[in-house]
């Protein structure tokens, strides 16, 4: 089930028709307020949220789902007003899985909800990585650091996992982009640079093993 909250009716019923039209199950909402009143009693696959909305702004929502145990790796769209970078990237800051520009052609939507949902459905590959006393284990989405769990959200989790399924690699800025948040280059790679940061920190003494590779990007080194 997609979830379409857009308080525009044309756009919202666009919305619901293209993704019926293709195979989905999907229902729409015209304000915040009846969207999570909604969510506190389903959960969908995933949202298609707009910025502008009355009842609470789609940017609050996505900060409040975030937050909220059992909702915070709910896949997540934003529709943004062209134009508006700044909410695109506050967007993805706050761990929007994609976002998408109004007006958008109706194909490109379907693209990037089957995009978004095959990168949740993909199943973990390994039951464990390990470097020293950090542990990485995808199936339950745990992280220890010397046998003590820490709280990650999930960008920095999939940073933390790509990091260390590929020790040693440097990857770019963009290429980080790609793999994580699932999008091109937007012209602004502070996304990942913040979220680096916030990794190192709560990764205590291992922090220092992601190392910043001049003029490209970030690679992570084994552990001695």
């Amino acid at each position: 089930m997609i979830w379409c909250v857009e308080d525009d009716a044309a756009i919202r019923d666009i919305e619901v028709y293209t993704l019926q039209s293709t195979g989905f199950e999907a229902r729409g909402f015209a304000d915040g307020d009846s969207f999570w009143e909604a969510l506190e009693k389903e959960k969908p696959s995933l949202v298609i949220l707009d910025v502008m909305l009355p009842g609470g702004d789609g940017v609050e929502l996505l900060r409040r789902i975030r937050a909220t145990a059992g909702l915070a790796e709910l896949p997540v769209i934003m529709a943004t007003a062209r134009g508006t970078e700044y909410d695109k990237i506050q967007s993805l800051d706050l761990g929007a899985d994609d976002y998408i520009v109004k007006p958008f052609g109706v194909m490109e939507l379907v693209s990037r909800v089957k995009a978004v949902l095959r990168r949740y459905q993909q199943p973990a590959a390994v039951q464990e990585l390990r470097m020293g006393g950090l542990v990485v284990r995808p199936d339950e989405r745990v992280v220890t650091v010397d046998g003590v769990r820490i709280q990650l959200t999930y960008k920095e989790f999939e940073l933390l996992r790509l990091f260390m399924a590929r020790p040693g690699i440097a990857f770019t800025r963009d290429q980080l982009l790609s793999d994580v948040w699932g999008v091109d280059h937007v012209g602004e790679t502070r996304t990942v640079d913040m979220h680096i940061r916030t990794l190192r920190q709560k990764l205590g003494p291992y922090g220092n093993l992601i190392e910043t590779v001049r003029n490209v990007g970030y690679r992570m080194e084994s552990a001695q």
